[in-house]
């Protein structure tokens, strides 16, 4: 049984590569979807994993699969929809890395798993699941998260939640907001952007933010801010931590890499959230900025998700910001 789960979207993300003679810009497919990042990274990073979620029965879902399966994750629970297409992505690159996304994805088979028909099992004995917010844009998926986060959490498992805003999924502002917001009382552990840290609690600092938080049931938030670093905060502690001065290419799946890095080395001390003091919290911070920097060095996302040799050599030899 895999001991760290990931529940959530997994699509194609088409990423640019180039142009043809005619100056007709040419899209690269690559496997994405951020809790299939995360449980990517941290299969990569040696712990044993599942992904829960749902793809469609095509070309498109097929090869999501077998690149879950060729990166040693367990596919038990990735379903196949018989009526809906894969969900797709098309990402645009600045200057700087940074991603626009345009999204083909109406409703998409991701959105359509059910509580019903995922082996309960893994819940059982799993030790970690991550989860997302974007299943919430349409039934059954809606109902499916929250259904699966709450069984986990009554098996004891420790719930990591990145509400991951992509703006044109929802209807309008409001409605994500809202959405995002419920699932945070399901959570033991919140990983947000500053951005999406003020949109779900109206605070613009981060200390009062993540006491909106805490007040819910949270117990560890991570902040991450871009080239910034990020800070990591407990009820009894807040600090800041910079990052990696490394080569940003494509941030695309970074943040996922930060993630599923953070994760990794919380579980690797086999011990509960509470007991974790902030040097051993912190220590993971700095682990997981590494893999989110040696992440955006290449393109893609899975294709670019650091193994711990490249993490801790970024550690070690790449000066901070």
């Amino acid at each position: 049984m895999a001991d760290f789960l990931s529940l959530g979207e997994m699509l194609i993300d088409f990423t640019p590569a180039g142009k043809t003679e005619a100056g007709i810009p040419i899209f690269e497919q690559n496997p994405g979807g951020a809790p299939a990042n995360v449980a990517v990274q941290a299969a990569r990073l040696g712990v044993s994993t599942g992904f829960i979620g749902k793809v469609g029965r095509d070309m498109f879902g097929t090869f999501l699969r077998q690149t879950l399966e060729r990166n040693g994750v367990d596919t038990a629970n990735l379903l196949f929809a018989e009526d809906t297409a894969t969900s797709l992505a098309f990402v645009q690159l600045s200057e700087s890395g940074d991603r626009d996304f345009s999204f083909y994805r109406n409703p998409g088979a991701d959105t359509q798993i059910r509580f019903e028909e995922i082996d309960k099992a893994q819940l059982d004995t799993a030790k970690i699941l991550c989860f997302g917010s974007l299943l919430l844009t349409a039934e059954p998926g809606r109902s499916a998260v929250p259904q699966i986060a709450a069984y986990a959490r009554s098996h004891g498992v420790i719930t990591a939640y990145d509400p991951n805003w992509r703006a044109p999924l929802w209807p309008d502002c409001e409605t994500g907001v809202q959405a995002m917001r419920s699932l945070l009382p399901l959570a033991d552990i919140v990983k947000v952007s500053d951005e999406e840290l003020e949109m779900l609690t109206d605070c613009v600092e981060i200390e009062a933010g993540a006491k909106t938080l805490f007040a819910q049931g949270v117990q560890v938030v991570v902040v991450t801010r871009g080239a910034a670093g990020c800070v990591v905060c407990t009820p009894s502690f807040s600090r800041a931590l910079s990052t990696f001065d490394t080569r940003v290419v494509d941030t695309t799946g970074s943040g996922d890499s930060f993630f599923g890095a953070f994760l990794t080395k919380l579980m690797e001390t086999d011990q509960p959230l509470a007991a974790l003091d902030a040097d051993t919290l912190c220590d993971a911070a700095d682990f997981a900025n590494a893999a989110g920097s040696v992440c955006a060095t290449k393109k893609g996302a899975i294709p670019a998700l650091p193994d711990r040799t490249a993490i801790e050599a970024c550690r070690r030899d790449v000066a901070r910001l």
